[in-house]
């Protein structure tokens, strides 16, 4: 029996579905661990990025720190965390925080860059004050790219999010390494497939939400009342 049917036969399995250690309960685990990441990272990288965007202070340093925090390994930087803190939750979270930040920062300080400068002094000279020009002229117009950070992070969480089975925590990394462990291979790339289906599905629904933010894009200045 090759590899592929053994792979169907381990999905097709009901019993594989269900109890602590289904399918059903590591791929819950696994959007929690994706949408806890993605929060957090938004949290602290959209703000900065905005500002970073609309007062052009320290985009260089932004450039340069994006550029490295991309070139981190997710093991690599797992491992030194857990050196420090030990193992749980709160290193894996660490990691891929670190990870998900360089998307959402480029696509929150790329869409403010790209509003037309025009737009802008068009709005400053309605007389809206830079609060205003932020909230109603760049974000709108800006929020395509910064759907598209956010949407471009979470592909990269979802697919990294299986380092977490390293430090003995749950999601669909423990089907790759348990299945590693005893050369179980139709649960390890069935679990693989499982993590490629989760990508797909979440990249569908945030593309949907990116065209549907560039259709709401205001065409013109919003008045400053």
């Amino acid at each position: 029996m090759s590899v592929l049917s053994q792979t169907v036969d381990w999905l097709t399995d009901s019993a594989h579905w269900s109890g602590d250690d289904g399918i059903t309960h590591r791929l819950v685990e696994h959007v929690g661990y994706t949408a806890e990441t993605v929060a957090i990272a938004s949290a602290i990288a959209i703000p900065l990025g905005l500002w970073i965007g609309h007062t052009g202070r320290f985009r260089s340093l932004a450039v340069a720190l994006t550029g490295a925090l991309r070139a981190l390994p997710t093991l690599g930087l797992l491992t030194l965390i857990v050196l420090k803190t030990g193992i749980g939750l709160t290193p894996a979270l660490i990691a891929l925080v670190v990870l998900a930040i360089p998307p959402l920062l480029a696509g929150a300080y790329s869409g403010l860059e790209s509003v037309d400068r025009q737009t802008i002094d068009a709005a400053r000279a309605m007389g809206m004050t830079e609060w205003q020009i932020l909230t109603k002229v760049e974000v709108p117009l800006a929020l395509p790219l910064i759907v598209g950070g956010i949407r471009s992070a979470t592909l990269q969480v979802v697919a990294t999010a299986t380092v977490a089975a390293f430090v003995s925590l749950g999601g669909l990394g423990r089907y790759i390494i348990d299945g590693q462990a005893v050369q179980d291979y139709a649960q390890m790339a069935g679990g693989s497939v499982i993590v490629v289906a989760l990508a797909l599905v979440l990249d569908g629904l945030l593309a949907g939400v990116q065209r549907l933010a560039l259709r709401s894009r205001p065409s013109l200045v919003p008045t400053s009342a």
